[in-house]
Protein backbone atom coordinates (compact mmCIF):
# COMPACT_ATOMS: atom_id res chain seq x y z
CA UNK A 1 0.00 0.00 0.00
CA UNK A 2 1.65 3.32 -1.14
CA UNK A 3 1.67 6.34 1.47
CA UNK A 4 2.28 9.82 2.30
CA UNK A 5 4.85 8.37 5.43
CA UNK A 6 6.18 6.44 7.44
CA UNK A 7 7.64 7.49 11.18
CA UNK A 8 9.51 4.39 12.06
CA UNK A 9 11.86 2.64 14.28
CA UNK A 10 10.66 4.16 17.70
CA UNK A 11 11.77 3.11 20.97
CA UNK A 12 8.55 3.14 22.94
CA UNK A 13 5.74 4.40 20.25
CA UNK A 14 3.22 6.05 23.02
CA UNK A 15 -0.42 5.75 21.63
CA UNK A 16 -2.15 7.01 24.40
CA UNK A 17 -4.78 5.10 22.28
CA UNK A 18 -8.33 5.40 24.02
CA UNK A 19 -10.91 3.36 21.82
CA UNK A 20 -12.83 6.73 21.61
CA UNK A 21 -13.81 7.76 25.14
CA UNK A 22 -11.79 10.24 27.79
CA UNK A 23 -9.65 7.79 29.90
CA UNK A 24 -10.73 7.21 33.76
CA UNK A 25 -9.51 5.25 36.91
CA UNK A 26 -6.90 2.85 35.84
CA UNK A 27 -7.76 3.58 32.35
CA UNK A 28 -5.24 6.99 32.68
CA UNK A 29 -2.09 4.75 33.59
CA UNK A 30 -2.64 3.07 30.44
CA UNK A 31 -0.33 5.22 27.63
CA UNK A 32 -0.63 1.99 24.97
CA UNK A 33 3.09 1.56 24.21
CA UNK A 34 4.32 -0.13 21.42
CA UNK A 35 8.07 -0.95 21.50
CA UNK A 36 10.00 -0.77 18.00
CA UNK A 37 6.47 1.08 16.64
CA UNK A 38 5.48 2.92 13.89
CA UNK A 39 2.84 4.26 11.45
CA UNK A 40 1.45 5.40 8.37
CA UNK A 41 0.36 9.00 7.15
CA UNK A 42 -1.42 9.29 4.52
CA UNK A 43 -3.05 13.16 3.38
CA UNK A 44 -2.62 14.24 6.79
CA UNK A 45 -4.21 11.01 8.42
CA UNK A 46 -2.99 8.02 10.36
CA UNK A 47 -4.06 4.94 8.44
CA UNK A 48 -1.82 2.17 10.29
CA UNK A 49 -0.52 1.69 13.97
CA UNK A 50 2.13 -1.06 14.75
CA UNK A 51 5.84 -2.84 14.80
CA UNK A 52 7.97 -1.16 13.08
CA UNK A 53 9.26 -4.50 10.80
CA UNK A 54 5.06 -4.89 9.85
CA UNK A 55 4.85 -1.16 9.13
CA UNK A 56 7.54 -1.46 6.52
CA UNK A 57 6.67 -4.78 4.67
CA UNK A 58 2.86 -3.51 4.20
CA UNK A 59 3.57 -0.29 3.09
CA UNK A 60 5.44 2.18 0.25
CA UNK A 61 5.98 5.27 1.30
CA UNK A 62 6.58 8.73 -0.21
CA UNK A 63 8.72 9.85 2.72
CA UNK A 64 9.89 8.41 5.88
CA UNK A 65 11.21 9.33 9.02
CA UNK A 66 13.50 7.61 10.96
CA UNK A 67 12.96 8.10 14.97
CA UNK A 68 16.57 6.13 16.02
CA UNK A 69 14.68 4.67 18.88
CA UNK A 70 13.74 7.72 20.49
CA UNK A 71 10.19 8.32 22.07
CA UNK A 72 6.90 8.80 19.73
CA UNK A 73 3.98 10.23 20.72
CA UNK A 74 0.86 12.31 20.33
CA UNK A 75 1.14 16.39 20.14
CA UNK A 76 0.03 17.59 23.28
CA UNK A 77 -3.35 19.29 23.67
CA UNK A 78 -3.84 22.37 25.67
CA UNK A 79 -7.51 23.11 26.75
CA UNK A 80 -7.81 26.27 28.61
CA UNK A 81 -5.50 29.45 27.32
CA UNK A 82 -5.51 33.15 27.54
CA UNK A 83 -3.77 33.74 25.36
CA UNK A 84 -4.96 36.60 23.02
CA UNK A 85 -3.72 39.81 25.16
CA UNK A 86 -1.96 42.93 24.68
CA UNK A 87 1.32 44.08 27.13
CA UNK A 88 2.52 42.03 30.21
CA UNK A 89 2.35 42.08 34.02
CA UNK A 90 6.12 41.96 34.97
CA UNK A 91 5.83 44.84 37.33
CA UNK A 92 3.16 42.93 39.36
CA UNK A 93 5.11 39.52 39.35
CA UNK A 94 7.81 42.00 41.27
CA UNK A 95 4.94 43.46 43.50
CA UNK A 96 4.00 39.80 44.33
CA UNK A 97 7.50 38.83 45.31
CA UNK A 98 8.09 41.78 47.62
CA UNK A 99 4.47 40.52 49.35
CA UNK A 100 1.78 42.55 47.70
CA UNK A 101 -1.55 41.21 47.77
CA UNK A 102 -3.91 40.67 44.41
CA UNK A 103 -5.87 42.91 45.82
CA UNK A 104 -3.66 45.80 46.72
CA UNK A 105 -2.28 45.19 43.21
CA UNK A 106 -5.73 45.59 41.59
CA UNK A 107 -6.45 48.35 44.26
CA UNK A 108 -3.44 50.61 42.31
CA UNK A 109 -5.01 49.32 38.43
CA UNK A 110 -3.13 46.38 38.05
CA UNK A 111 -4.27 42.50 37.81
CA UNK A 112 -6.98 41.52 34.83
CA UNK A 113 -8.14 45.47 34.03
CA UNK A 114 -4.74 46.07 33.65
CA UNK A 115 -4.40 43.73 30.75
CA UNK A 116 -8.12 44.79 29.74
CA UNK A 117 -6.50 48.18 29.15
CA UNK A 118 -3.69 47.20 26.90
CA UNK A 119 -6.15 44.79 24.97
CA UNK A 120 -8.87 47.32 24.73
CA UNK A 121 -6.02 49.97 23.11
CA UNK A 122 -4.28 47.22 21.20
CA UNK A 123 -5.56 47.11 17.30
CA UNK A 124 -6.29 43.96 15.65
CA UNK A 125 -2.78 43.44 13.78
CA UNK A 126 -0.95 43.94 17.05
CA UNK A 127 -2.76 41.35 19.10
CA UNK A 128 -2.34 38.74 16.07
CA UNK A 129 1.11 39.54 16.13
CA UNK A 130 1.93 39.25 19.98
CA UNK A 131 0.10 36.19 20.19
CA UNK A 132 1.29 34.55 17.03
CA UNK A 133 4.34 34.70 19.72
CA UNK A 134 3.00 33.03 21.91
CA UNK A 135 1.83 30.19 19.72
CA UNK A 136 5.65 29.57 18.55
CA UNK A 137 6.45 28.67 22.65
CA UNK A 138 3.94 26.38 22.74
CA UNK A 139 4.23 24.86 19.43
CA UNK A 140 8.01 24.51 20.37
CA UNK A 141 7.10 22.78 23.55
CA UNK A 142 4.46 20.00 21.78
CA UNK A 143 1.39 21.70 21.69
CA UNK A 144 -0.36 21.11 18.54
CA UNK A 145 -3.81 22.00 19.66
CA UNK A 146 -5.60 24.55 22.04
CA UNK A 147 -8.17 26.46 23.04
CA UNK A 148 -7.90 30.31 23.39
CA UNK A 149 -10.23 32.39 25.40
CA UNK A 150 -11.53 36.02 25.11
CA UNK A 151 -12.24 37.73 28.18
CA UNK A 152 -9.42 40.48 28.06
CA UNK A 153 -11.92 43.03 26.78
CA UNK A 154 -14.88 43.57 28.43
CA UNK A 155 -16.92 45.51 26.40
CA UNK A 156 -18.54 44.44 23.14
CA UNK A 157 -16.00 45.68 20.55
CA UNK A 158 -13.06 44.37 22.20
CA UNK A 159 -14.27 41.19 22.72
CA UNK A 160 -15.29 41.24 18.97
CA UNK A 161 -11.67 42.13 18.31
CA UNK A 162 -10.26 39.44 20.62
CA UNK A 163 -12.51 36.70 18.35
CA UNK A 164 -11.16 38.44 15.04
CA UNK A 165 -8.31 37.80 16.58
CA UNK A 166 -8.51 34.23 17.31
CA UNK A 167 -9.59 33.67 13.83
CA UNK A 168 -6.75 34.95 11.92
CA UNK A 169 -4.57 33.15 14.49
CA UNK A 170 -6.01 29.89 13.55
CA UNK A 171 -5.50 30.68 9.64
CA UNK A 172 -1.96 31.46 10.32
CA UNK A 173 -0.60 28.94 12.38
CA UNK A 174 -0.26 25.50 12.59
CA UNK A 175 -2.00 25.03 15.86
CA UNK A 176 -5.31 23.84 15.64
CA UNK A 177 -7.66 26.10 17.36
CA UNK A 178 -10.92 25.95 18.97
CA UNK A 179 -12.27 29.38 20.80
CA UNK A 180 -14.24 30.42 23.42
CA UNK A 181 -16.38 33.47 24.12
CA UNK A 182 -15.35 34.49 27.63
CA UNK A 183 -16.98 38.02 28.15
CA UNK A 184 -18.36 36.70 31.79
CA UNK A 185 -14.25 36.82 33.03
CA UNK A 186 -14.49 39.82 35.45
CA UNK A 187 -16.56 42.67 35.62
CA UNK A 188 -15.70 45.62 34.11
CA UNK A 189 -14.99 49.08 35.42
CA UNK A 190 -17.52 50.69 33.55
CA UNK A 191 -19.76 47.72 35.48
CA UNK A 192 -18.28 48.27 39.29
CA UNK A 193 -21.26 47.38 41.65
CA UNK A 194 -23.41 46.92 39.01
CA UNK A 195 -22.64 42.94 38.08
CA UNK A 196 -26.21 42.14 37.12
CA UNK A 197 -26.34 45.03 34.70
CA UNK A 198 -22.98 43.64 33.16
CA UNK A 199 -24.46 39.98 32.95
CA UNK A 200 -27.39 41.55 31.20
CA UNK A 201 -25.65 43.15 28.40
CA UNK A 202 -23.80 39.75 28.20
CA UNK A 203 -27.24 38.07 27.63
CA UNK A 204 -29.16 40.66 26.00
CA UNK A 205 -26.02 41.65 23.09
CA UNK A 206 -22.43 40.06 23.40
CA UNK A 207 -23.33 36.36 23.38
CA UNK A 208 -26.26 36.71 20.20
CA UNK A 209 -23.34 38.71 18.33
CA UNK A 210 -20.91 36.26 18.83
CA UNK A 211 -22.73 33.85 18.11
CA UNK A 212 -24.15 35.61 14.66
CA UNK A 213 -20.31 36.45 13.94
CA UNK A 214 -19.13 32.73 14.27
CA UNK A 215 -21.97 31.29 12.31
CA UNK A 216 -20.97 33.60 9.28
CA UNK A 217 -17.61 32.08 9.69
CA UNK A 218 -15.76 30.30 6.21
CA UNK A 219 -16.93 26.44 7.49
CA UNK A 220 -12.74 25.63 7.68
CA UNK A 221 -12.01 28.01 10.79
CA UNK A 222 -11.55 26.47 14.23
CA UNK A 223 -10.95 22.70 14.62
CA UNK A 224 -14.19 20.83 14.29
CA UNK A 225 -16.03 23.80 14.06
CA UNK A 226 -15.91 24.30 18.03
CA UNK A 227 -17.06 27.11 19.85
CA UNK A 228 -17.75 27.65 23.35
CA UNK A 229 -19.14 30.10 25.67
CA UNK A 230 -17.27 30.05 29.43
CA UNK A 231 -18.23 32.28 32.56
CA UNK A 232 -15.79 32.58 35.71
CA UNK A 233 -18.04 32.00 38.51
CA UNK A 234 -16.87 33.19 42.07
CA UNK A 235 -16.25 35.45 44.56
CA UNK A 236 -15.97 39.22 42.88
CA UNK A 237 -16.65 37.74 39.90
CA UNK A 238 -19.88 36.59 38.69
CA UNK A 239 -22.47 34.65 41.43
CA UNK A 240 -24.11 31.43 41.05
CA UNK A 241 -27.29 32.82 39.52
CA UNK A 242 -25.13 35.17 37.05
CA UNK A 243 -23.59 32.37 35.71
CA UNK A 244 -26.61 30.03 35.33
CA UNK A 245 -28.32 32.70 33.30
CA UNK A 246 -25.15 32.80 30.94
CA UNK A 247 -24.37 29.35 30.58
CA UNK A 248 -28.59 28.86 29.65
CA UNK A 249 -28.29 31.77 27.46
CA UNK A 250 -25.32 30.66 25.56
CA UNK A 251 -26.31 27.11 25.16
CA UNK A 252 -30.04 28.34 24.02
CA UNK A 253 -27.81 30.11 21.30
CA UNK A 254 -26.15 27.22 20.28
CA UNK A 255 -22.91 27.70 22.04
CA UNK A 256 -21.06 24.78 24.00
CA UNK A 257 -20.44 25.52 27.19
CA UNK A 258 -17.28 25.36 29.86
CA UNK A 259 -17.15 27.11 33.40
CA UNK A 260 -14.52 28.54 35.39
CA UNK A 261 -15.23 26.96 38.90
CA UNK A 262 -14.20 26.48 42.13
CA UNK A 263 -11.17 28.31 41.82
CA UNK A 264 -10.82 29.66 44.88
CA UNK A 265 -14.55 29.74 46.89
CA UNK A 266 -17.29 26.84 46.26
CA UNK A 267 -20.22 28.06 44.96
CA UNK A 268 -21.64 25.08 43.29
CA UNK A 269 -20.29 26.25 39.63
CA UNK A 270 -19.19 22.69 39.20
CA UNK A 271 -22.69 21.19 39.93
CA UNK A 272 -24.35 23.84 37.88
CA UNK A 273 -21.75 23.43 35.24
CA UNK A 274 -22.44 19.46 34.92
CA UNK A 275 -25.81 19.64 35.30
CA UNK A 276 -25.57 22.15 32.43
CA UNK A 277 -23.83 19.67 30.45
CA UNK A 278 -20.54 21.68 30.01
CA UNK A 279 -17.77 19.89 28.34
CA UNK A 280 -15.15 21.09 30.80
CA UNK A 281 -15.08 22.44 33.83
CA UNK A 282 -11.78 24.28 35.04
CA UNK A 283 -9.50 25.02 38.06
CA UNK A 284 -11.46 22.89 40.67
CA UNK A 285 -9.47 23.49 43.70
CA UNK A 286 -12.67 23.73 46.00
CA UNK A 287 -14.66 21.27 44.52
CA UNK A 288 -17.06 19.15 47.13
CA UNK A 289 -17.17 14.94 47.40
CA UNK A 290 -20.82 15.27 45.92
CA UNK A 291 -19.51 17.27 43.29
CA UNK A 292 -16.81 14.55 42.49
CA UNK A 293 -19.38 12.07 42.50
CA UNK A 294 -21.62 13.94 39.85
CA UNK A 295 -18.71 14.65 37.77
CA UNK A 296 -17.38 10.99 37.80
CA UNK A 297 -20.96 9.76 36.49
CA UNK A 298 -21.17 12.45 33.74
CA UNK A 299 -19.25 13.33 30.12
CA UNK A 300 -17.77 16.62 31.62
CA UNK A 301 -14.17 16.55 31.73
CA UNK A 302 -12.18 17.95 34.78
CA UNK A 303 -9.71 20.62 33.94
CA UNK A 304 -6.60 21.20 36.38
CA UNK A 305 -4.58 24.06 36.15
CA UNK A 306 -1.30 23.18 38.67
CA UNK A 307 0.68 26.18 36.83
CA UNK A 308 -1.46 28.80 38.33
CA UNK A 309 -0.99 26.90 42.17
CA UNK A 310 2.72 27.01 40.99
CA UNK A 311 3.14 30.42 40.05
CA UNK A 312 1.39 31.95 43.14
CA UNK A 313 4.02 29.67 44.92
CA UNK A 314 0.60 28.10 46.98
CA UNK A 315 1.45 24.75 48.64
CA UNK A 316 -2.72 23.59 47.55
CA UNK A 317 -3.48 22.21 44.51
CA UNK A 318 -6.95 20.96 43.15
CA UNK A 319 -6.93 17.40 44.42
CA UNK A 320 -6.56 15.61 41.19
CA UNK A 321 -5.13 12.17 42.18
CA UNK A 322 -8.93 12.30 44.21
CA UNK A 323 -10.54 13.12 41.16
CA UNK A 324 -8.91 10.23 39.13
CA UNK A 325 -9.52 7.80 42.03
CA UNK A 326 -13.19 8.71 42.33
CA UNK A 327 -13.47 7.87 38.55
CA UNK A 328 -13.33 11.65 36.82
CA UNK A 329 -11.92 12.32 33.21
CA UNK A 330 -8.99 14.59 34.11
CA UNK A 331 -7.10 17.20 31.68
CA UNK A 332 -4.28 19.37 32.45
CA UNK A 333 -3.67 22.66 30.98
CA UNK A 334 -1.72 25.25 31.06
CA UNK A 335 -4.02 28.45 31.57
CA UNK A 336 -1.06 30.33 29.35
CA UNK A 337 -1.91 34.30 30.55
CA UNK A 338 -0.20 37.11 31.81
CA UNK A 339 -0.81 37.19 35.29
CA UNK A 340 -1.66 33.85 37.27
CA UNK A 341 -0.13 31.26 34.78
CA UNK A 342 2.46 32.63 32.47
CA UNK A 343 3.59 29.18 31.13
CA UNK A 344 3.30 27.71 27.27
CA UNK A 345 4.47 24.01 28.32
CA UNK A 346 2.23 21.38 28.54
CA UNK A 347 5.64 19.49 29.85
CA UNK A 348 6.18 21.77 32.64
CA UNK A 349 2.58 21.72 33.73
CA UNK A 350 2.76 17.69 33.70
CA UNK A 351 6.15 17.97 35.89
CA UNK A 352 4.36 19.93 38.15
CA UNK A 353 1.02 17.65 38.60
CA UNK A 354 3.44 14.62 39.30
CA UNK A 355 4.97 16.31 42.12
CA UNK A 356 2.35 18.55 43.46
CA UNK A 357 -1.31 16.67 42.67
CA UNK A 358 0.72 12.80 42.83
CA UNK A 359 -0.49 12.13 39.16
CA UNK A 360 2.34 8.74 37.58
CA UNK A 361 3.36 10.13 34.36
CA UNK A 362 1.34 8.17 32.61
CA UNK A 363 -1.26 9.38 34.00
CA UNK A 364 -0.22 12.88 33.58
CA UNK A 365 0.72 12.19 29.98
CA UNK A 366 -3.03 10.83 28.67
CA UNK A 367 -4.26 14.13 30.98
CA UNK A 368 -1.96 16.54 28.67
CA UNK A 369 -3.13 14.43 25.41
CA UNK A 370 -5.98 12.56 24.80
CA UNK A 371 -8.42 13.86 27.53
CA UNK A 372 -7.45 17.01 26.65
CA UNK A 373 -8.40 16.93 23.29
CA UNK A 374 -12.20 15.66 24.38
CA UNK A 375 -12.05 18.41 26.95
CA UNK A 376 -11.55 20.46 23.81
CA UNK A 377 -14.42 18.74 22.13
CA UNK A 378 -12.06 17.07 19.38
CA UNK A 379 -11.69 13.95 21.03
CA UNK A 380 -12.35 11.72 17.79
CA UNK A 381 -9.83 13.39 15.79
CA UNK A 382 -6.81 14.59 18.00
CA UNK A 383 -4.51 13.13 21.20
CA UNK A 384 -3.91 10.22 20.41
CA UNK A 385 -2.08 7.69 18.33
CA UNK A 386 -4.70 5.60 16.61
CA UNK A 387 -5.82 5.37 13.08
CA UNK A 388 -8.43 7.61 11.56
CA UNK A 389 -6.95 10.51 13.64
CA UNK A 390 -4.28 13.60 12.52
CA UNK A 391 -1.23 12.52 12.68
CA UNK A 392 0.21 15.09 15.11
CA UNK A 393 3.02 13.57 16.02
CA UNK A 394 6.05 14.65 18.23
CA UNK A 395 9.58 12.83 18.46
CA UNK A 396 11.17 13.19 22.27
CA UNK A 397 14.87 13.20 22.85
CA UNK A 398 14.05 10.38 25.12
CA UNK A 399 13.88 6.69 25.21
CA UNK A 400 11.23 6.89 28.17
CA UNK A 401 7.98 8.97 27.97
CA UNK A 402 8.27 9.19 31.63
CA UNK A 403 11.37 11.57 31.39
CA UNK A 404 8.98 14.25 30.20
CA UNK A 405 7.34 14.76 33.04
CA UNK A 406 10.47 13.77 35.74
CA UNK A 407 12.88 16.35 34.48
CA UNK A 408 12.04 20.12 33.84
CA UNK A 409 13.58 23.33 32.65
CA UNK A 410 14.09 22.27 29.69
CA UNK A 411 12.38 20.75 26.35
CA UNK A 412 12.95 17.41 25.16
CA UNK A 413 10.42 17.95 22.15
CA UNK A 414 12.81 17.28 19.14
CA UNK A 415 10.30 17.47 16.26
CA UNK A 416 6.78 18.52 15.86
CA UNK A 417 5.02 16.71 12.72
CA UNK A 418 1.02 18.52 12.26
CA UNK A 419 -1.27 16.47 10.38
CA UNK A 420 1.85 14.59 9.12
CA UNK A 421 3.98 17.50 7.80
CA UNK A 422 7.24 18.79 10.02
CA UNK A 423 5.97 21.99 11.41
CA UNK A 424 9.12 22.38 13.85
CA UNK A 425 12.34 20.98 13.95
CA UNK A 426 15.18 21.23 17.07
Amino acid sequence: MTVDLIVYNAGQLVTCASGGEPKRGSGMQDVGIIENGALAVTNGVITAVGLSDDILRDHEPAETVDAARRVVCPGFVDPHTHIVFAGNRLNEFELKIKGAEYLEILAGGGGIISTVRQTREADLEELVDQTLARLDKMLAHGTTACEIKTGYGLDTETEMKMLRAIAMLDERHPIDIAATFLAAHAIPPEFVGDADGYTDLICREMLPRAWEWFEALPQDLFVARQFFADVFCEKNAFSLEQTARVLKTARALGFKLKAHVDEFTNLGGSRLGIESGAVSIDHLDAISDEEIVLMAASDTIGIVTPAVNFNFGSAEFANARKLIDSGCAVALSTDYNPGSAPCPSQPMVMAIACRYQKLLPSEALNAATINAAFAMGIGDTAGSLEVGKQADILILDTDDYREVASEFGGNSVIKVLKKGRVVREA
